[in-house]
């Protein structure tokens, strides 16, 4: 009759009497074979868990292994933690210079939203040239009552450029101009535009102080060329377009 009965049953489970196959021989110490037999029941068992966990995972994601990052939609992974939100675009309205009474001013729309590398750029040319405007503004005036010893002959305004020895004075500036913009006050591009130190250690390098600037640079723009347009159509320097 059939019997689906393994043959050890009878006897010490899973012991066939031939030992391990043929090449060790036969475990004659009953509790050396004992322990050996618990750990061959816990080795199964543990194969038996790892053996269907492989198939199972094997039939979710493709792979045996377990790449996971070929199933992510397995019931079984852990949820991937939420993203931190990102932060808003870059904007030119809220940056410094935005203020009473005009508030962000950029009618032909030079700056975007989120191009802060553009606007950057945009901004510290307008800062380097609300710079030249002040100190041009401010010689128009000095101009008229200053005189440097061998330039006593050298008009005030407009003229000075034209008339030598004002011309020299002039391609010596404008070669010392270049060269220091060149070598000197480059723009780190870690650093906040027209940011080149604070050499008198002022301390006044904020929000408040920044703005000032650039307002005053905006309004000394406007100044020198209204100081050299009034020049060139009257031929009085900036004193004596007061009257």
């Amino acid at each position: 009759q059939f019997s689906m009965k393994d043959s050890t049953e009878t006897g010490e489970p899973g012991n066939y009497g031939v030992g391990f196959p043929t090449f060790l021989g036969k475990v004659e110490d009953p509790e050396a074979r004992k322990s050996k037999l618990a750990a061959e029941l816990a080795n199964g068992r543990l194969a038996m868990m790892a053996i269907i966990g492989m198939f199972f995972q094997d039939g979710l994601t493709g792979s045996a292994w377990g790449d996971w990052s070929l199933y992510t939609a397995s019931p079984l992974r852990a949820e991937d933690a939420e993203e931190p939100p990102k932060p808003p675009p870059f904007d030119p309205a809220k940056q410094v210079g935005a203020m009473e009474p005009l508030g962000y001013f950029d009618p032909a729309g030079f700056c975007k939203v989120g191009d802060k590398e553009g606007f950057q750029n945009l901004r510290a040319a307008e800062i380097k040239h609300g710079r030249v405007a002040m100190m041009a503004a401010l010689g128009a005036v000095a101009q008229h009552y200053i005189k440097f010893p061998g330039f006593e002959s050298v008009p005030a305004g407009v003229g000075a450029v034209t008339t030598a020895p004002g011309t020299y004075g002039f391609a010596a500036l404008f070669l010392l101009s270049g060269a220091m913009e060149l070598a000197v006050w480059t723009q780190d591009p870690n650093k906040e535009a027209g940011d080149f130190g604070d050499p008198l250690s002022l301390g006044q390098y904020n929000e408040e102080f920044r703005n000032k600037e650039i307002n005053n640079g905006r309004f000394a723009m406007f100044a020198a060329i209204g100081i050299i347009s009034a020049d060139l159509l009257t031929g009085k320097d900036a004193i004596q377009q007061f009257g």
